[in-house]
């Protein structure tokens, strides 16, 4: 793959003139923030660090139950029945988070949903799975291969609950990744995450998400936590036209995880502004052509090339594309071709994917004998450089 450093970003980026101050940190040792109005990255702390889920696991355990209600293999109306092995494992006698359902009492999955996502119920969790595959961990195997559906590249399910497992790992990336997944194809189902607390066998308990009630516009939020693990969160919120999901792992406490997750939340909603790059099929940069009836093609985007752009830290913005070239007469319009890659303070920030912008027919036999001897001196060039 080769790179064209495009330079600092243009224009449209000079007109942010931000206050100095000093760099946002936090103190949480994994952290990821996304604005995926725009697919923003904003705050990258060890985002593809494998790390414990813990119950944030629980997430994907709803996702595939979500698609097997899309898929009719069950309805919201189902009652599943709470064997002895789940109602220990999972429910009162377990001293882990449950809904108290009784053991060998029928349970609607539409109840059972609001277990799982309101009370982080492991009863919950496993009842679902046996209800659907006659095993408490049966929904394992398709939590895997949904994972990969979705595009999570470095995580590994073993368990339906997120109960402590060495081999049970994902990133905050993934996470992320996740929850914006299910927001988008499953909103019904996303929608519960709002709901602030929920009733089961006379035992009302609050919803876990400590900032759903915190005025910060959080639609949805997970929490984990382990003796290894510490503590985690995953929150979704809302800010005029943008959308931010926040992840935060291995905080020392429940009060600093709400604290730090506040805090990262308030400066992403009051330091940044939306600013478009380049505009729908505007030129973003050239590529060379071998063959052509033109050395060069002009690249851009499908859309918008949009950055959220802090206004209140100085930034080190730069941009770069990135295609494997030359490319080989003829090119068509539209063909995909390489990547624009937006870096924030040297980490990726937004990845977009380039186009040709017109077609570059086969050139003439004079026309292709130069482009053969202009690559043969680049590539004695660029050799040379390689052997200093």
């Amino acid at each position: 793959m080769r790179g064209v450093l495009l330079g600092l970003l243009m224009a449209a980026l000079a007109l942010v003139d931000p206050l100095r101050a000093e760099p946002f940190t936090t103190s949480a040792p994994v952290a990821f923030l996304i604005d995926t109005t725009t697919g923003s990255v904003l705050l990258d702390k060890g985002a593809d660090k494998p790390i414990e889920p813990a119950a944030m696991a629980k997430l994907m355990t709803i996702a595939v139950v979500a698609e097997a209600l899309r898929a009719a293999e069950t309805t919201r109306e189902t009652e599943y029945v709470i064997s002895e092995q789940t109602w220990r494992k999972g429910g009162a006698p377990s001293g882990s988070a449950t809904m108290f359902a009784a053991v060998k009492s029928r349970v609607q999955v539409d109840d059972l949903l609001r277990g799982v996502i309101v009370q982080a119920a492991n009863d919950a969790c496993l009842a679902l799975s046996e209800g659907l595959t006659g095993q408490p961990e049966g929904l394992v195997p398709r939590m895997n291969a949904l994972a990969a559906k979705i595009g999570l590249q470095h995580s590994q399910f073993r368990n339906v609950t997120g109960f402590a497992d060495p081999e049970q790992l994902t990133t905050a990336r993934d996470l992320a990744l996740l929850l914006a997944w299910l927001r988008t194809n499953e909103p019904e189902i996303y929608g519960i995450y709002q709901e602030k607390d929920f009733t089961w066998n006379r035992i009302r308990q609050t919803n876990r998400n400590p900032l759903l009630t915190a005025n910060l516009g959080v639609d949805a939020g997970v929490t984990g936590a382990s003796e290894t693990a510490g503590y985690g969160v995953i929150v979704s919120a809302v800010h005029g036209e943008q959308h931010f999901i926040l992840v935060l792992h291995g905080m020392k406490s429940v009060n600093e995880r709400a604290a730090e997750a506040r805090r990262v939340l308030e400066w992403a909603e009051g330091s940044f502004r939306p600013v478009t790059v380049f505009g729908k099929d505007e030129k973003v940069a050239e590529a060379s052509v071998f063959g052509g009836v033109s050395a060069t093609v002009s690249l851009a985007a499908d859309r918008n090339v949009d950055l959220l752009v802090n206004t209140q830290d100085k930034e080190k913005l730069s941009a770069r594309m990135l295609y494997d070239g030359p490319l080989e007469a003829p090119v068509r319009k539209g063909a995909p071709v390489g990547r624009l890659q937006i870096q924030r303070e040297g980490q990726v920030s937004l990845e977009i994917p380039l186009h040709a912008a017109a077609d570059i027919p086969t050139g003439s036999l004079p026309q292709r004998a130069f482009g053969a001897i202009y690559e043969l001196g680049v590539g004695l060039v660029q050799g040379g450089h390689g052997r200093r």
